[in-house]
């Protein structure tokens, strides 16, 4: 055997990518393919879920096998999976925790198996669940919530099954702002739920596919397949031809909605278009009761209503708890409504007897009590201040005590010329002391307007003098009722 004298160096790194690699390949299942992310064992006759996967698997097929059930915890380590296939199984049963360990899975095949139940627990492990595909299943009943939760959902396919009823009302455009597409074709569905259907997103109706089923021919029915019809909606577009309706008697006759309108010539096409009314604006306070009314042009007894709430809580637990009340004639009430509660309040009144309905839209702005009340805080604040000063300056013009006995000539004074013959000094009005003096330079008698006489200041050589500016006088009001003052002379 030949044998190299220096076998070839490897680096601690390359070491651990060949254990790497090497621990892969012994973790890929007998028979399977296994390369990069991908796990591929399909068509291999397994009957069992594989114990041991790569964790690094992100796309895993298992299709055309024989598998029965999932087990909980069967993904277990795989928490890069996104793409499950398992179609073309005769898997019945799935665990409550099947999925509990594959969060990140965002596209779900289980076609072509033997499931009966679409329950609550399935798949609410799958926030992140964007496609999940179980037609041609042996499906019977959809649990009202077996949708909830799955928000990123965009596309649902439950075709050749045996639904007899499927929950509309669960679906609305808070919960599944995403999902476009539901197929309920090919099932057993005799009569649909009108009411909730028209409730649906407008995206959902237009990929709503209710084709090949057992339904009653009716007005109602026939109304509303006119009007997508009419709109251009896929779903009616692209299997025109496949939605017919059961007419009974001798024999049983079924007929194509759409292509044999003689049939529904005493049915009122007209009038299945939706009447939206315009959308009407509201601005309130925080705090107030708001009441938004669902009035409009349908005037029937049969009405039916139903509201859509802008944020996310459940409508039926805020009526439970006192926050909102639904009154008879279809208005909402908001008994103290908060920042929060701004938005879009969409309301549907149907007449279920002729298949009317009518909605309208309310836009709603809170106004926080803050924002609005400040200016008028501070306007309120100016005004009762300025009253106050002046209530306080009347009080000092006129109820200021001078009576005819204090006011007797002062002795003749040097330092005031031309001011002897007066009967009362303004010393006098103002109860400044008598031996204060009052210097007034460079105004004449008839250019004098007081209202505060400044205080005097003493200097240093213990001479008063005005704290007043020399040449800048304050002149705050001019007040000719000084002349007026009881007992004494005028001074102006």
């Amino acid at each position: 055997m030949y044998r190299l004298r220096n076998p070839p160096h490897l680096s601690c790194s390359q070491v651990l990518v060949f254990f790497w690699l090497g621990f892969l390949e012994a973790n890929c299942p007998p028979g399977c393919l296994c390369p990069s992310d991908i796990v591929e064992c399909g068509s291999l006759g397994m009957d069992r879920f594989p114990p041991v996967l790569p964790p690094t698997t992100s796309i895993l097929d298992l299709s055309h096998n024989r598998l029965t059930w999932l087990a909980a915890g069967s993904f277990h380590g795989l928490s890069r999976l996104s793409f499950l296939r398992m179609s073309h199984n005769q898997i019945s049963l799935l665990s409550p925790a099947a999925f509990h360990n594959a969060s990140n899975l965002r596209h779900v095949d289980l076609s072509s198996n033997r499931l009966q139940v679409v329950a609550r627990h399935h798949f609410q492990d799958l926030p992140g669940l964007e496609e999940l595909l179980l037609y041609n299943n042996r499906i019977t009943r959809v649990e009202s919530n077996a949708l909830m939760g799955l928000n990123n959902l965009r596309k649902v396919y439950l075709s050749l099954n045996q639904i007899t009823d499927f929950p509309f009302f669960s679906i609305r455009k808070h919960s599944h702002p995403k999902l476009e597409t539901l197929d309920l074709s090919s099932n057993r569905m005799s009569r649909l739920p009108l009411d909730d259907v028209v409730l649906l997103p407008v995206a959902l109706q237009r990929g709503l596919f209710i084709h090949n089923n057992s339904l009653v021919c009716d007005c109602s029915t026939y109304r509303m397949f006119w009007h997508w019809d009419k709109e251009g909606y896929k779903a009616i577009r692209d299997f025109k031809d496949d939605y017919t309706c059961r007419m009974y008697g001798e024999p049983l006759t079924a007929i194509r909605f759409l292509r044999s309108p003689r049939f529904f010539d005493n049915c009122t096409i007209e009038k299945m278009i939706s009447l939206i009314s315009p959308k009407a604006d509201m601005m309130v306070h925080e705090g107030e009761q708001v009441r938004l009314d669902c009035t409009g042009t349908l005037s029937s007894v049969v009405l039916s209503y139903s509201w859509v709430i802008p944020h996310q809580e459940n409508l039926t637990l805020l009526i439970q708890n006192g926050s909102l009340r639904l009154n008879q004639d279809g208005s909402l009430e908001i008994i103290a409504v908060q920042s929060g509660d701004s938005g879009i309040y969409q309301c549907v009144a149907v007449d279920t007897v002729r298949m009317i309905n009518e909605s309208r839209e309310v836009n709603l702005t809170v106004v926080s009590q803050r924002i609005t009340d400040e200016p008028f805080s501070t306007g309120y604040t100016t005004l009762l201040g300025c009253a106050i000063t002046l209530v306080v300056i009347l009080m000092y013009l006129y109820l200021t005590p001078c009576r005819c006995g204090c006011c007797k000539p002062p002795p003749p004074s040097p330092t005031i010329s031309g001011h002897g013959d007066d009967r009362c000094t303004l010393a006098s009005i103002f109860g400044a002391p008598p031996s204060e003096e009052l210097r007034l330079k460079g105004k004449s008698n008839s250019e004098r307007h007081v209202v505060f006489l400044e205080p005097l200041m003493q200097d240093k050589n213990g001479h008063l003098t005005s704290a007043i500016t020399p040449g800048q006088p304050t002149l705050l009001w001019d007040s000719p009722q000084m002349s007026r003052i009881k007992g004494c002379d005028e001074i102006m």
